[in-house]
Parts: C-alpha cells; structure tokens; sequence
C-alpha cells in the first residue's frame, strides 16, 4: 500500500484531522499528512496541525466574495504541496475543484447519503433532520467530492441505529464514532487504487 500525501480542509474542531494523525503515527494509516488549511479563524484543528508541526494556513471564507475566489485562494496553497488525495474533514464550505485535482477529493458527509444532504446539511443540522423524518438508522457516507454539495460518487457508508431517547447530540456522537472507522477505511481503499472517481 502507497503512502499517501493528504491535505486536510477543515472548519472545525478537528477531530477528524487528530484521527488521521494518531493513525499515522501508529503505522494504522497510509498519509502523510502535508497541509491542514482551515476556513474560520478560530477553528481548533488549526492548533492541532501546530501541536504536530504540519503546515497549516487560514484562508477565511469571508474574506472572499464566491466559492470560486475561496477555492482558488485554497488551490493556490495546495500546488506548493505534493498532494493525494485532498480529504474534506468539516469543511462546510463549497470547495471548487479544478481539473487536476478532480478523482482525489474526498469528503465524509454524517449521513446517508443521497438522504440529508446538500447545502445546509451539517453539524447538528443533518441530525436535527434525520429524527424529524423519523428514521430508524444513520451513519456516514464517504463520497468524492465534486462540485456540487454532497453528489459525487460513494466509497462506503458505515450505518448506525437510531435509539429511542435520541437527541442531536447523541446521534452526533454516535455516527462521529462510525466516522472514525469509515474515513481511514475509504483513504485506504483509495491508497490500494481500489476507490476510484468514475462519473
């Protein structure tokens, strides 16, 4: 299995950006992690990229006027970097893909899609809406990223039940745990050239 040279895109708190490392670190995954770029200021896996010495950069999405002008501030910083595959990990902004990078993009959206998702779908909002619909399962999809808001091609999905006393935040948890299995599974499967981007 290659190693594989990954770039994280965050917005968040960073736990999934912590999983990849401990993985790494513990011969578990395949990446070498060579860039974490975040779009908010104050997002914390900024201080986890600093903790293990990875380069990392904000590039604020409010600070430009379009998903394009965003994206190619983003691009601009990845070309400096030996990058495959770009891994989406609570980024919650649409990222603009361009020619080069398309197939190596990969996202991890907390439900199952094609259900729940789309803009507006993320954090806590996903969960608020799979326990109004009344579902009896979550879980997690894996997908290539396109350039549309969760549509690109499946790599796996990892489901969860729905207990009776549910609330958002417990569902989040529980479908967070099943991310923590999917994401090094499918970056896994793409280092052994067994997920592939066909449209």
């Amino acid at each position: 299995m290659k190693l594989l040279n990954l770039a994280v895109l965050l917005s968040g708190s960073g736990r999934t950006l912590q999983n990849f490392i401990d993985l790494g670190a513990q011969g578990k995954l395949p990446v070498n992690i060579q860039v974490v770029i975040s779009s908010k200021k104050d997002a914390y896996g900024l201080e986890r990229a600093k903790k293990h010495n990875i380069p990392n950069y904000l590039v604020e999405r409010k600070q430009y006027k379009s998903p394009e002008e965003h994206s190619a501030a983003i691009n601009n910083i990845l070309k400096q970097y030996p990058i495959d595959p770009i891994t989406l990990a609570g980024f919650i902004h649409l990222y603009k893909i361009p020619t080069e990078y398309m197939g190596k993009v990969m996202n991890i959206h907390p439900a199952l899609l094609p259900e729940f998702g789309g803009k507006g779908f993320y954090y806590n909002k996903v969960h608020e809406a799979v326990l109004q619909a009344g579902a009896k399962q979550s879980g997690c999809t894996v997908h290539f990223a396109d350039n549309t808001y969760d549509t690109g091609p499946i790599i796996l999905q990892k489901r969860v039940p729905i207990l009776p006393n549910d609330n958002p935040e417990t569902l989040s948890e529980r479908v967070f745990e099943a991310e923590l299995e999917a994401y090094p599974e499918a970056i896994r499967m793409f280092a052994e050239g067994k997920a592939k981007f066909n449209r």
